[in-house]
C-alpha cells in the first residue's frame, strides 16, 4: 500500500478505479450522440406512458420501422457533408425529382433498372454541380444549394406535367424495396437498405483515409490543405453522395406509395439537418457521427408518431423539433465544455 492511499484511508487500487470511472465518464461526454441518445430513450419511455402502452406494441413499431428508412437515409448524406463542412438544402427537392424522373422514364418504356440509374445519374450531377459551384465561385454552399433548391422543385413539376405518372406495379420488382421482412414481418425491405447504407457510411468514415479526409477538411481547411489533403475533390464527392443518397430515399418512399408526387419530400430538408444537429454534428464542421445523425432521424420519427398516439395536436410538431434541436445543441456544447475541463489523473 502506497503512503498516500495510507494517509487518506482508502484500499489499494480505488484510486484507479476511480481514476478509470472518470475517465469513462469523459469519455462518454465527449461523444457528440450521447445527448441525443439518452432523449431518444427517454422519449420512448414518456409516449409509451402517454400512449397507455400503445407506442411500443407490434403494429407501431412495424409502423415506424417502415417510415424511418426514408427520412434516416438523407439524414445520413446530409450529416456525411455537414461533418466536411457544407450543407445541402436541396435534398428535399432531389428527394422528389429522383423518382419523378424515373417514372416518366419508366412511363415511356424505360426498363426499371436502367431508369433507376438516370435518376441516380442526374442525382449525382446535381451533386456535381452543386459542389463544383460552391468551391470554384467561394460561394457559400448554403446558397447555392438554396437555389438548387427551387431549381429542382421546380424541374418535378414540369417532367410531371402537372400529374402524377402512373406506375405498374406489377412490372416493378417493389418487394426489393418495401416488402415486409423479418420476425412476423416487423421491418420492411428498406429498412435492411437503410442499415446497410448506415453501416457502409460510417466504415467510410471512421475507417478509412477518406474519412479522416472528410473530418480534417471540415474540422480546419486551410491545415487541410498545407498537408496535401484534396479537400475539394472529398467536397464533391460528399456533395454528390449526399445528393444519390436523396433521391434513393425518395424512390423508396414512391415505391412504397405507389406514385411520384411532386410535392414529395417538402420541408425534409429541414429535418434532414435538424436529425444531424440533434445528433451532435457541429455546424462548423470536423465534428459528427453517422450514428449520430441516425439517432436524430429516429427522435424526429419517435416524436412525429409518438405525438399521434399521445392525442397531442399535431401542430406542436415543428415546436417540438426546433426545440429539441436547440436544446441537443446547448447540450453537446456544454457536455463538450465539462469533459474538457475534467482533469483525470494517470
Amino acid at each position: 500500500m502506497s503512503v498516500t492511499e495510507q494517509q487518506s484511508g482508502e484500499a489499494p487500487g480505488r484510486p484507479a478505479r476511480r481514476r478509470g470511472r472518470w475517465r469513462l465518464v469523459k469519455i462518454a461526454m465527449e461523444k457528440p450522440e450521447l445527448a441525443a441518445l439518452v432523449l431518444l430513450f427517454l422519449l420512448i419511455g414518456a409516449f409509451q406512458v402517454l400512449s397507455n402502452g400503445v407506442f411500443l406494441n407490434f403494429n407501431n413499431l412495424r409502423g415506424l420501422f417502415g417510415l424511418l428508412p426514408e427520412v434516416a437515409l438523407v439524414a445520413i448524406g446530409v450529416t456525411l457533408l455537414m461533418i466536411c463542412g457544407e450543407f445541402d438544402l436541396s435534398v428535399g427537392s432531389v428527394f422528389a425529382l429522383m423518382p419523378m424522373t424515373m417514372a416518366v422514364l419508366m412511363v415511356d418504356g424505360w426498363p426499371f433498372w436502367v431508369a433507376i440509374g438516370a435518376g441516380l445519374g442526374l442525382c449525382a450531377l446535381i451533386g456535381l454541380t452543386n459542389g463544383l459551384i460552391t468551391i470554384r465561385f467561394g460561394i457559400p454552399s448554403f446558397i447555392v444549394t438554396l437555389g438548387m433548391l427551387f431549381m429542382a422543385r421546380s424541374l418535378t413539376v414540369v417532367i410531371s406535367g402537372g400529374f402524377p405518372p402512373r406506375l405498374r406495379m406489377d412490372e416493378i420488382p417493389a418487394w426489393l424495396f418495401v416488402d415486409f421482412v423479418g420476425p412476423g414481418g416487423l421491418f420492411r425491405m428498406s429498412f435492411l437498405w437503410f442499415l446497410a447504407v448506415a453501416i457502409l457510411v460510417s466504415l467510410l468514415l471512421s475507417r478509412t483515409n477518406f474519412g479522416n479526409w472528410v473530418r480534417a477538411t471540415g474540422g480546419f481547411l486551410p491545415a487541410a490543405q498545407a498537408t496535401g489533403i484534396p479537400t475539394a475533390r472529398v467536397k464533391i464527392a460528399c456533395f454528390v453522395l449526399c445528393s444519390m443518397l436523396a433521391g434513393f430515399a425518395g424512390m423508396i418512399q414512391t415505391l412504397r406509395i405507389g406514385s411520384a408526387l411532386p410535392s414529395m419530400g417538402e420541408g425534409l430538408e429541414l429535418q434532414a439537418v435538424a436529425a444531424a444537429v440533434i445528433g451532435g454534428t457541429a455546424l462548423t464542421g470536423g465534428i459528427g457521427s453517422i450514428l449520430g445523425g441516425v439517432i436524430g432521424a429516429t427522435l424526429i420519427r419517435v416524436i412525429d408518431n409518438g405525438m399521434v398516439l399521445s392525442q397531442i395536436d399535431s401542430n406542436w410538431f415543428k415546436f417540438a423539433v426546433g426545440g429539441l434541436t436547440i436544446g441537443a445543441v446547448v447540450a453537446n456544447a456544454w457536455m463538450r465544455k465539462r469533459a474538457r475541463a475534467m482533469k483525470v489523473e494517470t
